[in-house]
């Protein structure tokens, strides 16, 4: 299948190159050079979206943390991939707690870079690999929590969230094993893939992002509960926080 990305880079050789690369593999690439470009391309594509953004942080006027904030506050399911020369954990950590799915450090091997682009435009597709094992599936009804597999959709006492594509397969996966001990490298293993060469602090921020969308007091999680030691799990409403 062949997909539509954008391209969000303001170096001329690493933009026409990767519009190159994308092209040949049978994508669609949009390339833009700044963020103010890359928003009107988003403003613009409502009738044919993005499957991927791509998107440089260290960009003229708009930056790319600031591109990513705004796109996930309208669109929480659109995969976006973090190419930056900001190779310290706390910018990784923040373009990850804003809203990107996964990060590639510069300079970066192209096949590298590529196999992350299709390891994201799958699992755009398929948000978890226990999914595809699931037809009709009932939703999951924890407290009021309901999530919804086959529409991609979660409430909390009849309220909708917007979550990410990371966000709702680690949801999704802590719901169907309540009760179960995930390490980090598990929950990587299981939601990023085993191709993913990211660090644990990935799983770590995504947690974050989520108890503070489903939580009422994300320092004391009732669901999505801290195993010391261990990693995390996701508790019955009889478990004690």
């Amino acid at each position: 299948m062949h997909h539509r990305i954008l391209c969000v880079e303001d170096n001329p050789d690493i933009g026409k190159l990767l519009a190159e690369r994308l092209g040949d593999a049978g994508h669609r690439c949009d390339w833009v050079t700044d963020g103010e470009a890359a928003l009107a391309a988003l403003e613009g594509a409502a009738d044919d979206p993005f499957d991927l953004v791509m998107l440089d942080l260290m960009l003229p006027g708009i930056d790319g943390l600031e591109v990513c904030r705004r796109l996930r506050a309208r669109d929480a399911r659109t995969p976006v991939l973090m190419v930056t020369a900001k190779a310290a954990i706390r910018d990784v950590v923040r373009g990850l707690e804003i809203g990107a799915d996964d990060y590639v450090t510069k300079p970066f091997h192209l096949p590298i870079l590529l196999a992350r682009v299709q390891a994201l435009l799958r699992r755009g597709q398929r948000v978890a690999p226990e999914e595809e094992q699931v037809v009709a599936a009932a939703p999951i009804v924890q407290g009021g929590l309901v999530i919804d597999i086959d529409q991609h959709r979660v409430t909390l006492d009849g309220r909708a969230l917007q979550l990410t594509g990371k966000e709702f397969a680690l949801l999704t996966l802590f719901a169907r094993h309540p009760g179960h001990s995930f390490s980090r490298g598990e929950l990587l293993d299981r939601v990023w893939g085993e191709e993913f060469d990211g660090f644990d602090h990935t799983v770590n921020t995504h947690i974050n992002r989520l108890r503070n969308k489903i939580e009422a007091d994300p320092a004391r999680p009732r669901f999505i509960q801290t195993v010391w030691g261990v990693g995390y799990r996701f508790a019955t409403g009889e478990d004690e926080a």
